[in-house]
């Protein structure tokens, strides 16, 4: 049997989709299984057991990007899947395996894409399932019969950490950013509510560094690279050890880097979801976010947030004062830091 999976389109979805992708594997354990991936997701699968092969996927969303999903289309139908597996909610994921014309597609029964799944299963309502949204793509297996029931939690773990935590030493020694290092996220995409300060993010890396001798790696996309250079300057001026990997590195270097950190700092963001998965000790500061629904897991993950009547608010920008952040102290972080790295 060969199963083609749609994956989902952000990095901290991908992450909480694992406990769900190796379930789809314990269920076909002869099957071929194809990751069908965006470019900055696919790296993500690339030490997963489960996955037989990785086929990046480049069209563009949209209307305008018909010819891409066509020759992508072609291209599946022509590797001759049995079954597709549709993650995301979107129209346009369930429109490249209907192209494909794969006999068998599984997915939720969203945006008005029914028409394109064989099997539709309804979404399950608010309070049906437990609150992570990991549970959220294991029932969909469990709607199609390929799981019994739902496990009672998930610890969700990237496999090849160790490996990858060997290459990121190796990284670290050929930038001479001496061993042991603390990472730091301080960048978040969806909106700036998610994101804690700058200069306290310093602070409390600062903090843990003093007390562990540590360098600081800094890590975001090109878009945070600013972000990552003031709390870089902060940090210098602290007399500490900086790198700024912003915008410079791949995923896949960032897993081996992020492996290599001895705990990590960070935001609600993909960099969280990922760090937590490779079992590195991490506190992640929450603001606007659900932590219930979308936080890490897992004895080495703590977060850090200031209960709020508003939180969580879910806007992408503060209308207000930002209490959820602003209560939120540079000790309260390196304290739960130091904790953890005992």
């Amino acid at each position: 049997m060969r199963i083609l999976i749609r994956s989902t389109n952000w990095v901290g979805d991908a992450v909480m989709s694992l406990p769900a992708l190796r379930a789809v594997r314990a269920h076909f354990p002869d099957a071929h299984i194809a990751m069908l991936a965006l470019p900055w997701v696919a790296d993500l699968f690339a030490r997963e057991s489960f996955a037989n092969e990785v086929i990046p996927y480049h069209a563009p969303r949209g209307a305008h990007g018909w010819r891409a999903k066509w020759t992508i289309a072609r291209q599946l139908a022509a590797l001759r899947f049995d079954l597709a597996i549709i993650l995301p909610n979107s129209f346009d994921s369930a429109l490249i395996p209907w192209l494909a014309r794969i006999p068998r597609r599984a997915g939720y029964a969203r945006d008005a894409r029914s028409l394109l799944l064989t099997d539709a299963y309804q979404a399950p309502a608010r309070g049906e399932i437990p609150p992570h949204e990991s549970f959220y793509y294991l029932e969909l297996l469990r709607r199609a019969g390929w799981i019994s029931s739902l496990p009672q939690a998930v610890t969700i773990r990237l496999e090849g950490t160790a490996e990858a935590a060997e290459e990121g030493r190796a990284l670290f020694a050929r930038d001479r950013l001496p061993l042991p290092v603390i990472g730091v996220s301080p960048g978040a995409a969806y909106g700036g509510a998610k994101r804690w300060f700058p200069d306290r993010f310093a602070q409390a890396a600062a903090l843990v560094a003093a007390e562990h001798g540590c360098a600081v790696a800094l890590f975001g996309t090109a878009s945070e690279k600013q972000i990552c250079e003031v709390v870089a300057r902060d940090l210098t001026a602290r007399g500490l050890t900086v790198r700024n990997y912003a915008g410079a590195t791949s995923l896949r270097e960032f897993i081996q880097l992020a492996a290599a950190c001895r705990a990590f700092l960070t935001n609600d963001s993909g960099s969280m979801h990922i760090v937590s998965a490779l079992n590195v000790p991490t506190v992640a500061i929450f603001g606007p976010t659900d932590h219930i629904g979308t936080g890490p897991t897992g004895d080495l993950a703590r977060i850090v947030r200031q209960p709020v009547a508003c939180s969580p608010c879910l806007l992408r920008e503060c209308p207000i004062d930002h209490r959820c952040m602003s209560g939120v102290t540079a000790e309260m972080v390196a304290k739960t830091t130091l904790e953890l790295v005992k």
